[in-house]
């Protein structure tokens, strides 16, 4: 099978699907909905969700918006009721997510995609690159690197607030992302520094724990780095 020419409308109408479905997962959707997503009434307030951002975003495709917004609940339904919840699972669903919305952007008529009003414009399909980035390497590592962690946190037995780990992991990736995204990686130096000189007191009485906050910081530190390289490469492949 022969793959359609990839032309750079296609790319930004990616983009645009790819800054929806980040939007739906990992902004607007709380973690009430994600704890109580085997009910029927959250999932498909979650899919409208997904449907309002993709119609946004998209210049109002109604039609394709719809047919997305139905995939995406149909593949959280099968994720929450006939998997189990699991680091393998996670990427499997987001990578499934992508491969639809991958085929939407190549597949579909572009006579579907007709808009109601304009498009997104070269500098906004800029930014919902950089949102997307961002949105990638801060919200969407928790999930990933906290199911990387789980099978350690029981021996472990971190003490602290509650979601406090959560909410610090999350401003650790973000400031990668923008630290990366401004010209300035080689700061990140001083954020893993700061990071080890305030947790030093904790760790260096535990060695388990000690090891439990070094695998979570490599991995944490890492999917950042990757996101945030990776976005940009996006956009200098992009002419942005």
């Amino acid at each position: 099978m022969t793959l359609p020419p990839i032309s750079l409308s296609t790319i930004e109408l990616l983009i645009a699907l790819v800054t929806a479905h980040l939007l739906a997962d990992f902004v607007f959707q709380t973690t009430h909905m994600v704890l109580n997503k085997h009910r029927p009434h959250i999932l498909i307030m979650h899919g409208l969700h997904v449907f309002a951002l993709t119609a946004l975003l998209t210049g109002g495709a109604m039609v394709s918006a719809l047919a997305i917004a139905a995939s995406h609940t149909l593949i959280d339904a099968v994720k929450v009721h006939l998997l189990r919840d699991t680091l393998r699972t996670y990427l499997g669903d987001q990578a499934t997510h992508f491969c639809v919305l991958l085929g939407a952007a190549l597949f579909v008529p572009t006579a579907v995609w007709h808009p109601l009003w304009p498009p997104l414009s070269a500098d906004l399909i800029q930014i919902a690159l950089v949102v997307s980035g961002m949105i990638l390497a801060s919200l969407a590592g928790g999930p990933a690197v906290g199911h990387l962690m789980v099978r350690y946190k029981a021996d472990a037995q971190p003490d602290g607030l509650e979601y406090a780990g959560r909410i610090i992991g999350v401003m650790e990736r973000a400031l990668i992302f923008l630290l990366v995204m401004i010209g300035e990686p080689s700061a990140i130096g001083f954020l893993i520094a700061a990071k080890s000189i305030l947790r030093f007191d904790t760790v260096s009485r535990d060695q388990r724990m000690s090891e439990y906050v070094i695998i979570g910081t490599l991995a944490s530190f890492g999917w950042a780095l990757a996101v945030s390289f990776a976005t940009l490469a996006t956009m200098a492949a992009l002419g942005y």
